[in-house]
């Protein structure tokens, strides 16, 4: 029972840990001096996951982000046997004991409305790969879909009728609806007419007609933002990915006075606190908050009413 077997699954391990076996169980063995066949849930002691994680940061080059990664992928196949080897209480929750590495958060790479414009000016719309990449862009700077729904969108998911929308399955496998401005619905439009009647081909798909892969819109959206450069050369200094149109669509609806909550809704994130990045991101907003500070040596400000008070008042 304390075994595992070859492929580095005890039982039915989660499939979290599928994704890196061979590493920990490589390590492992060279720390036991046996081969991973004989490998005994001891030799998994949380020394020997301590010494795995440090062996990915520092001989692997690992990130902590990916550091962290891997080590909910063991918590989880520790939880796992917890429920069903009791007998190794101690040593499983001397594992699930180790924490997470905290990792410096660093701000978000956004783009400004002149960037925006000169990123969607890009794409040659005489050509049938512009028009395709010109629509993507704005759909994505707009609805701030994530590239892997962008991709796995079909022309059905686009409504264009009363109250026009894009339908997504998103992360956590949930559904939602995104609005469009009446700028997105006239491209779409045009567009889906190009495509044909076909309600389940993708809406952004390849010249063959499958469907675009993640690297192909990374990579059609580093074309278009080299390109870019030319009109607005501040892009050069920005690191341009479809993750930083995702950014920009929520920039843009902060500095609009939407709320947090309903940006999160909008951008499909499981917990709303994860969009307080873009608060620290706007120097907008802390400049309006600095301005309504009073600053030192000064007195504060008499009131004075506006003329539509004064008038109101003056009704009553």
């Amino acid at each position: 029972m304390d075994k595992l077997s070859p492929d580095g699954r005890a039982a039915r391990a989660p499939a979290a840990l599928d994704t890196f076996p061979k590493l920990l169980l490589d390590h492992a063995a060279r720390r036991a001096g046996k081969p991973p066949s004989r490998l005994d849930l001891a030799d998994l002691d949380a020394p020997a996951i301590a010494a795995f994680l440090d062996h990915l940061e520092k001989d692997r080059g690992n990130s902590i982000r990916t550091r962290n990664a891997r080590l909910a992928a063991i918590h989880s196949m520790f939880s796992y046997a917890a429920l069903r080897h009791p007998e190794h209480a101690a040593l499983i929750a001397r594992v699930l004991a180790i924490p997470a590495k905290r990792a410096d958060k660093a701000i978000i790479t956004w783009l400004t409305s002149h960037e925006t414009d000169a990123l969607l000016a890009a794409p040659d719309r005489q050509t049938w790969h512009g028009r395709r990449d010109h629509t993507l862009l704005l759909l994505a700077v707009q609805t701030g879909l994530r590239v892997s729904e962008l991709t796995a969108l079909t022309c059905q998911d686009a409504h264009m009728g009363a109250g026009p929308h894009v339908r997504c399955h998103g992360k956590g496998r949930k559904d939602r609806a995104t609005p469009l401005i009446s700028q997105v619905v006239r491209v779409l439009k045009t567009w889906l007419a190009e495509l044909g009647p076909a309600p389940d081909i993708p809406l952004f798909p390849t010249q063959a007609g499958g469907r675009l892969s993640r690297d192909a819109v990374e990579r059609l959206v580093a074309k278009h933002a080299a390109t870019a450069e030319a009109a607005c050369p501040t892009i050069k200094e920005k690191n341009v990915t479809p993750h930083t149109l995702r950014h920009t669509a929520a920039m843009s609806l902060l500095r609009a006075g939407v709320d947090t909550s309903v940006i999160a809704l909008w951008l499909g994130h499981e917990d709303a606190e994860t969009t307080q990045v873009y608060l620290h991101a706007d120097m907008t907003i802390k400049e309006q908050a600095l301005a309504r500070v009073q600053q030192p040596g000064t007195s504060p400000g008499r009131y004075r009413p506006p003329d539509r008070l004064l008038t109101f008042l003056d009704n009553l």
